[in-house]
């Protein structure tokens, strides 16, 4: 399978480089771009703060621009939380996408989204507040509405990024249980 795997708010981080490393290991094709462009933060607010500077526009035609190359031999878009946003607004785009796989992140699903069954896969923590009880059920149904074939991990109990072991957030159980259920799935399509 052929994925494009996008970074957290955080930038390009040690973190999305072993979890690409995990998914060739599997026998995938993996592209990692650098949205920022070599900026790496360490906060969250610090991430927040470049990413509102640059604008959602220009992370969006850095990211097609970066997927462009690749998309004509159907890739399955991934990211981690800002970087899943992107990898949905990208997938819901093309028509060839194969597959989303969303790591602590979704995004708006516009009016009239419409994908042919695209199976979708989410893991998110439980609670987390930048994916609210509210927003996961409004984006399912929106999801769903649009045609995709979705589910939804949660993990109780995990911080947002509990996947980053050099974040406070990190839960090894719950991470394991992730990449494995993520396996499985880029496996199924």
């Amino acid at each position: 399978m052929n994925i494009m795997l996008f970074h957290s708010t955080y930038g390009l981080r040690p973190a999305v480089h072993a979890a690409a490393e995990r998914l060739r290991a599997a026998g995938h094709e993996v592209v990692v771009p650098d949205l920022f462009e070599g900026r790496v933060f360490d906060t969250v607010e610090e991430g927040m703060a470049f990413n509102e500077e640059l604008g959602r526009d220009e992370i969006l035609k850095r990211a097609i621009l970066a997927a462009a190359p690749h998309s004509a031999r159907g890739l399955v878009y991934a990211g981690f939380s800002l970087g899943a946003s992107v990898a949905q607004q990208l997938a819901l785009g093309d028509e060839k996408a194969r597959g989303l796989l969303l790591l602590h992140g979704t995004s708006d699903v516009p009016e009239g989204a419409s994908v042919d069954d695209l199976p979708v896969q989410l893991h998110v923590a439980d609670p987390d507040a930048f994916e609210t009880h509210d927003w996961l059920t409004a984006w399912y149904l929106r999801m769903q509405r649009a045609g995709a074939d979705i589910e939804v991990h949660r993990y109780p109990g995990a911080g947002h990024l509990y996947t980053d072991p050099e974040l406070p957030d990190y839960d090894e159980e719950s991470a394991e249980r992730t990449w494995a259920t993520a396996l499985a799935f880029l496996e199924s399509i």
